[in-house]
């Protein structure tokens, strides 16, 4: 059996502007108040990241408050998958899309739907 740490002193996550304010945009109108982030296992390579739009936050749940009045929930499970990612909103071509630059991931599968970790 091992024992996973984490660290609080070190930056779990950023948020890019881009990315807080396209959360903060689909916030608006919206029932909820607070994004959560959890990863799940899917696909070919093991994990996929779930962005949800919630009301509050899950028991266990690691909550940061960003600027702009954004809240993030973390779930537990996905503190150590996360630690040290980069969620920024970028242009892909024509697209925008929602983009995990994440240090602790070892493989992607070709079509981009699930990732693993070391």
């Amino acid at each position: 059996m091992s024992v996973e740490t984490f660290d609080f002193n070190q930056q779990l996550l950023t948020v890019t502007p881009a990315a807080q304010k396209h959360f903060l945009n689909s916030l608006n109108g919206s029932d909820a108040n607070a994004v959560r982030i959890s990863v799940q296992e899917s696909g070919c390579t093991g994990f996929k990241y779930v962005v949800e739009e919630v009301q509050q936050a899950e028991v266990d749940d690691i909550t940061l408050d960003l600027d702009n009045e954004l809240t993030l929930h973390l779930s537990k499970e996905a503190v150590s998958v996360l630690q040290g990612t980069e969620i920024d909103y970028a242009r892909e071509g024509i697209n925008q899309t929602l983009t995990f630059k994440n240090p602790n991931v070892t493989a992607e599968c070709g079509c981009g739907e699930s990732f693993s970790v070391g």
